[in-house]
């Protein structure tokens, strides 16, 4: 995965700064989620509440970015460009994107308080085999609709296809 947001950060970074924020902001998730991983795989019962609350805000912040920064935003770009089939292929990515935003804020709620933490700790490492399937297919779906979206409008890209 992390070698996915580096090709990801060659491939767009530059273009426009709010997108090169938010890839730097998933290559920190990321990092979070290695070490979350990394202490659940060394000893489970070690994993402080602290650690599991530093990755769950790195990744509550990541995801609200994406849905009230980014999307909005590049579905501006395409309807400043009346590409209408960028909008529609959002529209498909964005349903799809709605399946990890969920699986997320289960996450979120399943480790919110001390309490829960401790009830749900044992959870943890399969929770980790879940994120990394659903992070990995978000990822890959954000690519794809920073590409259709962004990339197809860049003064370069409309200059070689007009």
């Amino acid at each position: 995965m992390l070698e996915d947001c580096k090709n990801a950060l060659e491939r767009w970074g530059g273009v426009h700064s709010l997108i090169d924020r938010w890839l730097d902001q998933r290559r920190s998730l990321l990092v979070s989620f290695i070490e979350l991983k990394e202490a659940c795989d060394s000893e489970l019962e070690a994993v402080s509440k602290a650690r599991i609350d530093t990755f769950s805000e790195t990744l509550m912040d990541y995801i609200s970015a994406g849905h009230f920064e980014i999307y909005p935003q590049l579905a501006e770009e395409a309807r400043a460009f009346n590409d209408e089939s960028a909008l529609q292929i959002a529209s498909q990515l964005l349903e799809r994107l709605e399946m990890s935003t969920e699986m997320v804020l289960e996450f979120d709620t399943d480790y919110a308080s001390t309490v829960r933490c401790q009830q749900h700790l044992a959870r943890l490492p399969a929770w980790i085999d879940r994120l990394a399937k659903g992070l990995t297919e978000r990822f890959s779906l954000e690519d794809q609709l920073i590409a259709r979206m962004h990339a197809a409008h860049t003064p370069l890209h409309t200059k070689t296809t007009a």
